[in-house]
């Protein structure tokens, strides 16, 4: 039994427009040093998956920076790793109005030639909007043992524990696992149970997937592919029962990012038996701690100098909190330099950020402000 995955990178880009206007989704900022990348490839990896395609659609510079020739995921291979699959126009249209994809089974038709070489029995898909630790390992053996033509990872969310800003894949499931039925939507109480769209397919149903669509003109996976064959072939379920979460929106990102500062969610997403979380290997001084730095709670990386008080916040590389300054509940990306004397409270910098003295920012956990890349205040 082998596999290839697929990831698509741009999917959600709309779902977090502050921190995509110069970046993809797979390529945000997350935990000090990761990528959200980072959780598909490795999840990939860890299960031997090694031969790995990643669909983008535009400002991919930084995801390709970030990915390279995929040595530090082990993906730098002559057979197989890592390809990026750049984005097309959809030719397959015919007219005069061609255009790049919009959805996801458009990004499957611009994929169909590595669909079509990769030579493995089973396609892995997986977006980047989903955080967890998951071994795809047995998700593909369960997949093969049921006989299902397809396999969706599921996630059950108890009431009060969520709140999506946008649609998401609500399942109903028998007690045999087989999904019956799927809608697109907001819950707002009671338990859910959510795709987390990761899903397993064999190559060749995949390839009659995308050669239906085209010949048909669908355009939507969920709709045309998944709910219009839920009665005819069976679909399972995969239950998911470890550490999670879903960036919908920038208040989803602050909330996921501020669980990080949970133990038990580190060490479920991080340090995981033997499944790492691997990403680009940085070489950077250690963080520079002087005699009036006061941290509490937070993580760290490499590179920073506090000066100051740092409690409940995640900073990236680099960053700098100047002395006199308290930060409280931010997320700092790298290259952040705060001044003398500032206060800053539920505040998220993107890259090289500059936050002068005396100055006093704050946000709320269900309203972050956001400094956008390279702006100064």
């Amino acid at each position: 039994m082998t596999a290839a995955g697929l990831i698509f990178s741009n999917i959600h880009d709309q779902s977090i427009t502050e921190m995509t206007r110069k970046r993809t989704m797979a390529s945000i900022p997350y935990g000090c040093r990761y990528r959200l990348i980072d959780f598909a490839l490795s999840n990939m990896v860890n299960s031997d998956i090694t031969n790995v395609g990643i669909i983008t659609h535009y400002n991919y510079q930084s995801l390709m920076d970030h990915v390279g020739n995929g040595k530090d995921w082990d993906l730098a291979r002559r057979s197989g790793g890592i390809k990026i699959l750049p984005p097309y126009v959809t030719a397959y249209e015919n007219t005069a109005a061609n255009k790049l994809y919009e959805n996801r089974l458009e990004a499957l038709m611009g994929a169909v030639n590595f669909i079509n070489r990769c030579g493995t029995d089973y396609i892995v898909l997986s977006d980047c909007d989903v955080i967890l630790n998951i071994d795809l390992g047995k998700v593909l053996e369960d997949h093969v043992a049921s006989g299902a033509y397809m396999t969706i990872v599921t996630k059950k969310l108890e009431k009060g524990s969520y709140h999506f800003e946008k649609p998401v894949s609500v399942l109903k499931i028998d007690e045999d696992n087989r999904i019956v039925d799927l809608e697109d939507r907001c819950p707002e109480k009671g338990n859910v149970t959510i795709s987390t769209n990761i899903m397993v397919i064999s190559r060749t149903d995949l390839q009659n997937v995308v050669a239906e669509a085209i010949a048909r003109g669908q355009k939507s996976f969920h709709k045309d592919i998944i709910a219009k064959n839920l009665k005819k072939k069976l679909i399972r379920a995969y239950k998911f029962d470890g550490s999670y979460s879903m960036i919908t929106s920038l208040v989803s990102y602050f909330e996921s990012s501020m669980n990080l500062l949970n133990k038990d969610v580190r060490k479920d997403l991080f340090m995981n038996g033997d499944r790492n979380i691997y990403t680009k290997i940085r070489n950077s001084a250690p963080t520079k701690y002087t005699e009036t730095a006061n941290v509490k709670n937070s993580l760290l990386a490499d590179g920073c100098v506090i000066e100051g008080t740092v409690e409940n916040c995640i900073l990236f590389r680099n960053v700098h909190i100047g002395k006199g300054t308290v930060v409280k509940n931010c997320i700092l990306l790298q290259d952040t330099y705060v001044g003398s004397n500032a206060k800053l409270n539920c505040v998220i910098t993107d890259k090289n950020v500059v936050i002068k003295d005396d100055r006093n920012l704050s946000g709320h956990q269900t309203m972050p402000f956001f400094i956008g890349k390279g702006e100064t205040i």
